[in-house]
């Protein structure tokens, strides 16, 4: 398993991890596909995580949730982790795990690497925050 601060943009579904769903945004419609995107964590860094169909009410707040072959790539100008078309995602238990709200790496700007075209690398830091959600008062 990769923590979330090791995972890197790529067009591939190769990323296995495990993370704490801390907030959920509302659930909108993209075609004829219900999507909603995500705060999640675990001990070493945060990310945007894009539910899709019956995932939007699958998950809850405080559950923790295995990916399996996920994928971190760009959706609407956005970096996001996804379970993708071959990607897994389950329930494996609530509340009980350390975790840190930053860095969050989907507000990194990441480059092609000069060196490899098919590599990302990290180029700056888009929000030092790590909220996906405007403030509830």
């Amino acid at each position: 398993m990769i923590n979330l601060k090791d995972i890197v943009p790529a067009a591939q579904n190769n990323i296995n991890t495990q993370f704490i769903l801390l907030e959920k945004g509302k659930t909108t419609t993209e075609g004829q596909n219900k999507t909603c995107l995500a705060l999640v964590a675990d001990e070493t860094a945060a990310v945007h995580f894009q539910l899709w169909g019956d995932e939007c009410e699958a998950f809850e707040g405080g559950d923790i949730i295995r990916l399996a072959n996920g994928i971190f790539s760009y959706n609407r100008n956005s970096m996001v982790l996804r379970a993708g078309r071959r990607g897994k995602v389950e329930k494996v238990g609530e509340f009980t795990m350390a975790y840190v709200e930053t860095p969050n790496m989907s507000e990194i700007r990441w480059v092609p690497d000069p060196n490899n075209s098919k590599k990302y690398i990290q180029e700056a830091v888009v929000s030092p925050h790590s909220r996906i959600f405007p403030p509830k008062y």
